[in-house]
């Protein structure tokens, strides 16, 4: 007889899950395509297109952190601004070339949270919060007081971007900016999704639940936590980048507190811990700001908090959970239809 085959093990059975994960369906490609219709048949709204685009992204950058590390920061800007300042820069002293910017800036950035990453994990939640402030604020003077660099409170003004791949022109009705942030703001999330459905992303997932428990199976906690942080630092530098690109403008402003509000905002909004909730957020969060500016401009910010609340007191995962159940990886498995994996020894895993 024919003997059976073995069980698969369990890291048989988790690369398998991720592999599955990883796919593309068909509302991830639809999404996309639906993004990238709109250079097409929404010519006159590319302006707050871009805005959108370069939004999402910095929400994604946030996600990485919040949603998939469970590190919460209030000082989101600071990288943002700091990629900001480091393109705009770089192309009022002559270096134009947009690529070469957004580089600098990313690079520049991720050194930025790779430096204040061993202050920023230290403590609970709370040092955490006041840390990343901090930094953020600490920033922001910085920027004030240098304006023999920074331009001050006056801000960062003589920018001239040069065409980007030498090719397409910035335009005054946003084209060329929003079809370069979208591209962008595309290939970095390809990335992004990659690394969260690797196993890499299971352990920043592991950490987020359970430190103590990562820790005790041997996960390197410390430097998975500098590794994310870095990254979500790059990210949003890069966002920052691309705003200071289209706008050719950098102020203090991209450095202010409501800057990291906002897109913590975004992520209420769109939820966190899959990556197309800083998308979605940033969607939502820019087309009512824009319908309510429109309806009554001095009182925007008070319906804004009022659907907040309205949020908060319902529930996020009310609102989004038949939005997150398009995407595979946000589905969750029906309670008595979980997975048995089975037993192995620790070395298997």
């Amino acid at each position: 007889m024919a003997k059976s085959a073995p069980p698969p093990s369990t890291a048989d059975l988790v690369r398998r899950s991720l592999v599955r994960k990883g796919r593309w369906g068909v509302a991830e490609i639809g999404f996309w395509a639906v993004a990238a219709a709109t250079l097409f048949f929404l010519p006159e709204r590319h302006l707050i297109l871009n805005e959108i685009a370069i939004i999402g992204l910095f929400a994604l950058s946030l996600d990485l952190i919040l949603g998939y590390a469970g590190i919460v920061s209030l000082g989101h800007a600071a990288f943002f601004g700091f990629g900001a300042y480091t393109a705009g820069i770089l192309a009022k002293h002559g270096f134009a070339d947009p690529l070469l910017g957004l580089g600098a800036a990313a690079l520049a950035a991720a050194l930025l949270g790779f430096v204040t990453s061993f202050l920023v994990l230290r403590g609970t939640d709370l040092t955490k919060l006041m840390v990343t402030l901090g930094v953020a604020l600490l920033l922001g003077e910085i920027a004030n007081q240098a304006s023999w660099l920074t331009g001050g409170a006056d801000g960062l003004q003589g920018i001239s971007m040069g065409p980007v791949l030498g090719l397409f022109e910035f335009d005054i009705f946003g084209t060329t900016a929003y079809a370069y942030s979208l591209t962008v703001s595309f290939l970095l999330f390809i990335l992004a999704r990659r690394i969260v459905v690797s196993p890499f992303g299971l352990s920043l997932r592991s950490i987020r639940d359970n430190p103590l428990r990562a820790r005790a199976v041997g996960i390197p906690v410390s430097r998975r936590l500098v590794a994310v942080y870095t990254l979500a630092a790059a990210y949003a530098g890069v966002a920052g980048a691309l705003l200071a690109q289209t706008t050719q403008f950098v102020s203090l402003d991209v450095l202010a507190f409501h800057r990291s509000a906002d897109i913590m905002l975004v992520l209420v909004i769109g939820g966190a811990g899959y990556l197309y909730g800083g998308l979605l957020g940033a969607i939502g969060f820019k087309v009512l700001q824009d319908i309510l500016s429109g309806w009554t401009p001095q009182y925007w910010q008070f319906w804004i908090g009022l659907i907040l609340v309205v949020i908060v007191l319902v529930g996020r995962e009310r609102l989004t959970d038949k939005v997150g159940a398009l995407w595979p990886r946000s589905r969750t498995r029906p309670a008595g239809q979980a997975q048995v994996l089975p037993a192995t020894p620790a070395r298997e895993v």
